[in-house]
């Protein structure tokens, strides 16, 4: 028997195929994982319906779903790209996951690249599903899609950086605590419920520079108000993705 005739073939696959097959395997634990439903998919579909049909925040003229679903939207980005991704890559780095991960064929720079494509597909999944929650209630959406799609790309670069600067540089239990305190805190300042002009002036600025605040902002002026393309948000949306995937690239620690 000549060589070369066993099937299949040793030796590694191709890097596009590890890529997508260990996408799906992400994809699959984290839509398997109950914490990670809950902060993905049940809070921002219980905050689209409870503050959509309860008046509770004043949301301004017209219906409250038309300045909701916007910011429920960067919420679910926020949920999934960073909160997410910052607690379950924390774990994976203390348990020896990716140290394991980095000797195999597959390289480290693919494996990161898994994990954003199984975010993105997490996120296209949220928000066809908040879509049509939001369709359910009312919701009228205007402007440019190609913006709304910058808008979302831009946001998902700039909290997958800092997800994976977090749960590359502190231990788990404190990136599992810090992520969730910080997701609490942009849901309550960083205009996804409650309209940033009803802070005082002073801290609506500095709330303003929040990548949260220029996601939601940035959605709602082009879903509600059909703005064109919101350059100032995006700079900002930018300017976050540039510094936190930096950070992350440098810091990040695999032990």
């Amino acid at each position: 028997m000549s060589a070369g005739t066993y099937t299949p073939r040793p030796g590694a696959a191709p890097v596009g195929r590890m890529i997508a097959a260990q996408a799906a395997f992400e994809t699959k634990m984290l839509l398997r994982n109950g914490e990670q439903l809950l902060l993905t998919v049940i809070i921002p579909s219980l905050l689209l319906v409870l503050f959509s049909t309860v008046d509770v925040v004043d949301t301004g003229s017209g219906e409250p779903v038309d300045f909701l679903a916007p910011g429920v939207l960067a919420l679910a980005v926020m949920s999934t790209a960073f909160t997410g991704q910052a607690i379950a890559t924390g774990f994976e780095r203390r348990y020896g996951v990716l140290k394991r991960l980095g000797a195999s064929p597959l390289p480290r720079w693919a494996l990161m690249a898994a994990k954003t494509l199984s975010v993105l597909v997490t996120e296209v999944l949220q928000i066809v599903l908040l879509t049509v929650i939001a369709f359910g209630l009312g919701w009228s959406p205007h402007g440019n899609p190609f913006a709304v799609l910058l808008l979302l790309v831009l946001g998902t670069a700039a909290f997958s950086g800092l997800g994976l600067l977090m749960a590359g540089t502190l231990k788990a239990e404190a990136t599992l605590a810090a992520a969730n305190l910080v997701f609490l805190l942009l849901l309550v300042g960083g205009g996804v419920i409650v309209p940033l002009d009803r802070f005082p002036d002073g801290v609506e600025s500095v709330l303003a520079l929040l990548p949260i605040s220029a996601l939601s902002d940035g959605l709602r002026d082009v879903l509600q108000h059909g703005a064109g393309v919101p350059w100032g948000d995006l700079g900002i949306l930018a300017l976050w993705a540039v510094l936190g995937l930096g950070a992350a690239a440098r810091l990040f620690r695999w032990e």
